[in-house]
């Protein structure tokens, strides 16, 4: 199946087509045999669950913006995918959290020692899925590829190591040391990395994947921080996300529950009274069971009234004021249009 931006004059139009075949694609690459039970049928859980699959939407722009044929990118679009539901697997075990995309986590559903055995499954199939490439990419670029997804995935790691350390050795990052954990978790996994992966098979120069690589990154920080203001303000926990629609499918307010540092808390520490500030520190320091309704209703009302989910809107205006400058200097064409249109869509508009 080919998907070509030109073909679709709407974004969502072209989310939808890009979603449903990364969909099918995924699950069909998970093996239907022995033990369904205990794995097969846990590594199909989050795929079937949905999700807006823009990741690999970004891969196959980033190819066609470059002049190359998307059809070439599709087997690393799925790679990518299929890291990205191991991630969240694992990250749902790491966080504590309660709700992925709608549903009660794999880990409570099963226990934290058949879901971890599933998400490192799913790492499997990533390396297997991107041997693929070699069959299909001319010379050593399915090796590139390869390595550049392996770098992508390093990079994940080393961000999600901050933003877990945080919490486990009761410390609050500045505003630096927040930038360097986004950028290298959120920055490279959900925007600068697919980017980049899409324009290598393309064969751009380096100079455009470094401009590529610019936008994806803006990209994916302001994506993130646009999830971290959802999480405080949109109730949709039980309706999963989708392309172009759908809910958030996650708990309201489970970042704090969770004692994440985000851009929000670092905001109130900044702007609160001392006692406030330290009712914040108290509050995400807690464990998870100990961490009130009450809590978290306080919580959000200080970020409203302190103007602090404001000024995080702000920063996410700017991540995509970043992301329209870095996208001014590639080629025009339909792919370019959309991914115009990708940087609303995830860093301004998106509301669930």
């Amino acid at each position: 199946m080919k998907i070509f931006a030109k073909d679709h004059v709407q974004l969502k139009s072209y989310l939808k087509a890009t979603s449903e075949w990364i969909g099918e694609e995924t699950l069909r690459r998970i093996p239907d045999g022995q033990p369904k039970e205990y794995l097969y049928d846990l590594m199909r859980d989050y795929p079937q669950r949905g999700g807006k699959r823009f990741r690999p939407a970004l891969v196959l722009l980033s190819c066609e913006l470059f002049g190359g044929d998307p059809e070439k990118a599709m087997t690393s679009a799925v790679a990518l995918e299929l890291f990205h539901n191991f991630a969240l697997v694992h990250d749902d075990i790491e966080d504590e959290s309660l709700l992925r995309r709608g549903e009660q986590t794999l880990h409570l559903q099963h226990g934290i020692a058949l879901a971890l055995n599933a998400g490192d499954a799913l790492l499997g199939l990533v390396h297997e899925t991107l041997l693929e490439n070699h069959s299909k990419l001319d010379g050593n670029l399915a090796v590139e590829v390869h390595q550049h997804l392996n770098k992508v995935m390093q990079a994940t790691f080393e961000g999600q190591a901050l933003d877990i350390g945080w919490v486990a050795n009761q410390t609050f990052p500045d505003r630096a040391e927040y930038h360097e954990m986004i950028s290298r978790k959120t920055g490279w996994y959900s925007g600068r990395g697919p980017c980049i992966c899409g324009a290598l098979i393309s064969g751009a120069s380096k100079t455009e994947l470094e401009a590529v690589g610019r936008f994806g990154e803006a990209i994916g920080i302001g994506f993130q921080i646009r999830d971290d203001l959802l999480n405080l303000t949109e109730k949709s926990e039980t309706e999963a996300p989708n392309p172009g629609a759908g809910g958030y499918g996650k708990e309201h307010g489970g970042d704090i529950a969770e004692g994440k540092r985000t851009l929000i808390s670092i905001e109130l520490l900044e702007q609160l009274s001392a006692k406030d500030a330290e009712r914040v520190r108290t509050i995400l320091l807690q464990t998870r069971e100990h961490v009130t309704h009450a809590d978290i209703d306080w919580f959000i009302s200080q970020a409203e009234s302190t103007g602090a989910l404001e000024s995080v809107a702000s920063f996410c205006q700017k991540q995509a004021t970043l992301a329209s400058a870095a996208l001014e200097n590639l080629p025009v064409n339909p792919a370019r249009s959309l991914l115009g249109e990708l940087v609303e869509y995830l860093t301004i508009e998106r509301k669930a």
